[in-house]
């Protein structure tokens, strides 16, 4: 039974931890700051601690040095997100934001005390991909493992495809652990969640008083992977300004901080994910086009869950177990007809809605029995991506002449769900109402706000 430490000044954010981790079985010790961690136990008796990175006294970084063997796992704000960065580079295991999500601290110290069995014992575990859980048997997913394998072993420039919630960080996760990198550190970014004005900043770092609030120079995330793989997520959000800064750096092997005139070399491996159509992006301006034929050295496809046929059940089993261990609920099967209704569903929130799917499902369970109607999926009303994709294109074919009608089409191919969300709606808002639009798109009209709120679709005023 693994024993960990956690250091945190916080005592509500330390007992809830304390709480979370023992009921996974975890052996528990805490401290309010490292004078009292150290002054209380024997670093070295811990399998892992896991500390703030800002405490009372002396910083949660100054554990890495007192605790030598003992990986140390920081928890950070975005705010200090930099100075997590600075951590690993200290030797820290890995970082994770606060406020945290409970299923990825556990997956994170479940992930690092299996490294450190695995390290101690000179362990080699194959095939790597199993640590990032990626699970499939149909052909594409088998295609995508042998390709996965292939293209780790080189330090080529990896685009991954695929529509949201696929699991397109696991690809670029198996990429990293199988890879020659796969000792140095893995930096995600998700370039939808930095702000516009910081994104420079972030990826490339500052010289002090190059912007107004840049008190200190700090390295930017590419820096901070030096040796390792940056990973950037949503790279089709990435403003104008930093494609071209990111364009030199996979050019060059080199980055200058904001404010800086000197260069930086540094040995990066860039995997970058989206659901957007890059192809169509440059087309309309929106993405350059030498930095997309820069990415596109190999590209891998996560296909949809839709299409995965026998891997939906194959998830969905493990997800079950996994969230009756968590909750601590009895073992539950699915009926077969709740299988039958996973088989049909068309699953537009992929791999993270069938999860999302059966945790609603285990919390209202009353029984070992999961029905249909625990899922809560409305498989009658809810149109797929084809269907969808179809009736968009026969609707715009029908006020188009026979010679227009390929000119209109030809752009349709690989367009996410989001890109036809965003069309529909846009072309269709002026003659339908609110309501009429949520049921054409099988939604809520609570759903069709969301969506409007993160595409930036703008309501038409009324008029």
């Amino acid at each position: 039974m693994s024993r960990i430490l956690i250091v945190e000044d916080e005592s509500i954010i330390r007992a809830a931890l304390r709480r979370l981790l023992e009921k996974n079985d975890y052996v528990i010790d805490d401290a309010a700051s490292v004078d009292e961690a150290t002054s209380q136990f024997n670093l070295t008796d811990f399998n892992l601690i896991i500390s703030d990175l800002r405490l009372p006294g002396a910083p949660g970084t100054e554990l890495i040095k007192l605790a030598g063997a003992v990986p140390v796992l920081i928890m950070t704000s975005y705010a200090s997100m930099q100075s997590a960065v600075d951590a690993m580079k200290m030797g820290a295991v890995d970082y994770i934001a606060k406020p945290f999500n409970h299923n990825d601290m556990l997956d994170t110290i479940k992930a690092i005390l299996s490294q450190q069995k695995a390290d101690h014992h000179d362990i080699v575990i194959e095939p790597q991909i199993q640590h990032t859980k990626i699970i499939g048997s149909c052909e594409a997913m088998l295609s995508l493992f042998t390709r996965i394998t292939k293209v780790a072993r080189t330090d080529a420039t990896v685009l991954v495809l695929g529509e949201s919630g696929t699991g397109k960080e696991l690809v670029a996760r198996a990429l990293h652990e199988q890879s020659s990198r796969a000792q140095s550190p893995m930096i995600s970014v998700n370039c939808a969640a930095i702000p516009e004005a910081l994104i420079e900043s972030e990826l490339f770092g500052h010289e002090k008083g190059s912007f107004t609030g840049a008190s200190t120079s700090r390295c930017g995330l590419i820096e901070a992977a030096d040796g390792g793989t940056l990973f950037l997520d949503e790279i089709g959000e990435l403003p104008m300004e930093a494609q071209a800064r990111l364009l030199r750096f996979l050019q060059e092997g080199e980055i200058r901080k904001v404010g800086s005139v000197h260069s930086i070399k540094v040995n990066v491996r860039l995997i970058a994910a989206t659901h957007r159509n890059l192809k169509e992006l440059t087309r309309t301006g929106l993405f350059r086009g030498d930095l997309y034929y820069r990415l596109y050295v190999m590209e891998l496809t996560m296909p949809p869950l839709c299409e995965r046929g026998e891997d939906i059940i194959e998830l969905a089993e493990r997800f079950l177990v996994s969230a009756c261990e968590r909750m601590h609920c009895p073992a539950a099967i699915f009926s077969e007809s709740a299988r039958q209704t996973m088989l049909r569903y068309s699953w537009p929130g992929n791999v993270r809605e069938l999860e999302n799917a059966i945790e609603r499902a285990v919390i209202l369970a009353d029984n070992h029995l999961i029905t249909p109607d625990l899922l809560g999926l409305d498989i009658d009303t809810r149109p797929s991506l084809q269907q969808l994709e179809s009736d968009y294109i026969g609707r715009s074919a029908a006020h188009e002449t026979p010679s227009s009608q390929p000119m209109r089409r030809q752009p349709q191919a690989g367009l996410s769900m989001d890109d036809y969300f965003q069309r529909f709606v846009m072309e269709h808002q002026s003659d339908m109402s609110e309501t009429d639009l949520a049921k054409k798109l099988g939604v809520s009209r609570k759903c069709l706000w969301e969506r409007r709120q993160k595409l930036g679709i703008p309501r038409r005023p009324k008029g």
